[in-house]
C-alpha cells in the first residue's frame, strides 16, 4: 500500500513531517531517480534519496519507537546547526543507527528543562499538532511584586499579538524577597507564550523551566545537559496521546548486559555534563553511542 512520502520519511526518523515537506519542496528528495513533489505517494520498495544519498526505509515492523527526556540547559538552541556557532540541543544526544532524533516542540534559548526527542517523526508530528493540546507545566521565577489583579488576568485571559491566551492554572510556589516562584500550566505551544503572558502584565521573568509534558516529568536526578531513555510504559502513554498503536519493544532491558550498558551511558552523560561546565559553549560536547 502506498503512503505519502513525507509521512514515510518522518516515520523513519529523518525529521518531523513538516521538515520533510520543506525538504521535498526544496527539491532535496528523489524517488526512483526523479525529483519528488509534495503529495507524492511511494510504495515500500521505492528507491529514495535525500541530497543524492540513498536512504534505507525500515518497515513498520522493524522500527522501534524510542523517546528521550533531555534536561535542556539555558544557552542551547533547538536547531541542528547554528550559523552563530551556539551550542544546540542535539550535540549531546546519543547516536542512533539508520535514523535521527526529532525534537517534540522547542524551548527558547533562555528556557531550560524538559525537552523530548523521539526516533519516530510521525509521533513528534502528532504531538506537536495544535489539536493535541498536551498540558505543559513550567516553574517560573518572577522579579518584583506581582499584583493579585495581574494573576487573576492571567487566569481569565489576556490578548496577545497572536490572539487571546491564558494559563490553565497558576499557583505560587514560594521564593525570597523580590524573587517569587510560580507553577503554571497551559496546553498550547505558541512561541514564547509563557514569557509573553507574564510580559503582558509588565512582570519580568528571570528564570523559566519546563518541568512536565503531559504525565512525563523532568527527572529530579537528571543533570542539565543529561538525557535518559523513557521506558516502554511512558513511550506508549505518548503514543496513545498521539493516536498511534502501542509499541511492544524497547531498547531498555533488565538483563545484566542492559544494566551494564546503562551504567556506561550514565558515566558518559556525567562526563559530558562536566565537560560542558568546564569548557563552556566553545567546545562541542562529546557524543555518546546508543
Amino acid at each position: 500500500m502506498s503512503e505519502k512520502l513525507q509521512k514515510v520519511l518522518a516515520r523513519a526518523g529523518h525529521g518531523s513531517r513538516r521538515e520533510m515537506e520543506a525538504w521535498i519542496a526544496a527539491g532535496r528528495v528523489s524517488v526512483d531517480g526523479e525529483i519528488a513533489n509534495l503529495g507524492d505517494r511511494v510504495e515500500a520498495d521505492a528507491k529514495i534519496r535525500i541530497d543524492g544519498r540513498a536512504i534505507s526505509l525500515k518497515s513498520t515492523e522493524d522500527m522501534i519507537c524510542r523517546v528521550l527526556a533531555y534536561h535542556k540547559p539555558e544557552g542551547e538552541i533547538c536547531s541542528r546547526k547554528d550559523p552563530e556557532g551556539r551550542p544546540t540541543v542535539f550535540q549531546r544526544l546519543p547516536n542512533i543507527r539508520d535514523s535521527r532524533w526529532v525534537a517534540v516542540g522547542r524551548l527558547d534559548i533562555n528556557t531550560s528543562g524538559l525537552l523530548l526527542f523521539t526516533s519516530d517523526g510521525e509521533l513528534a508530528n502528532r504531538l506537536m499538532h495544535p489539536s493535541n493540546e498536551v498540558e505543559r507545566e513550567y516553574a517560573v521565577r518572577t522579579f518584583g511584586e506581582v499584583p493579585e489583579a495581574a494573576v487573576q488576568r492571567l487566569r481569565t485571559g489576556v490578548t496577545l499579538e497572536d490572539g487571546p491566551a491564558q494559563f490553565d492554572s497558576i499557583k505560587p510556589a514560594g521564593g525570597e524577597g523580590i524573587n517569587q516562584w510560580w507553577h503554571v500550566t497551559l496546553r498550547e505551544g505558541r512561541n514564547r507564550e509563557v514569557r509573553r503572558l507574564w510580559e503582558s502584565q509588565e512582570v519580568q521573568v528571570s528564570r523559566l523551566i519546563r518541568v512536565r509534558y503531559g504525565m512525563v516529568e523532568l527527572p529530579k536526578t537528571l543533570p542539565r545537559g543529561g538525557w535518559v531513555e523513557l521506558p516502554l510504559e511512558q513511550v506508549n502513554y505518548l503514543r496513545q496521546l498521539a493516536g498511534l498503536d502501542a509499541e511492544t519493544r524497547s531498547m531498555l532491558g533488565h538483563d545484566k548486559h542492559s544494566v551494564a550498558r546503562s551504567k556506561v551511558k550514565s558515566a558518559k552523560i556525567r562526563r559530558a555534563v562536566r565537560k560542558h561546565k568546564v569548557t563552556g559553549s566553545k567546545t562541542k560536547p562529546s557524543r555518546q553511542r546508543s
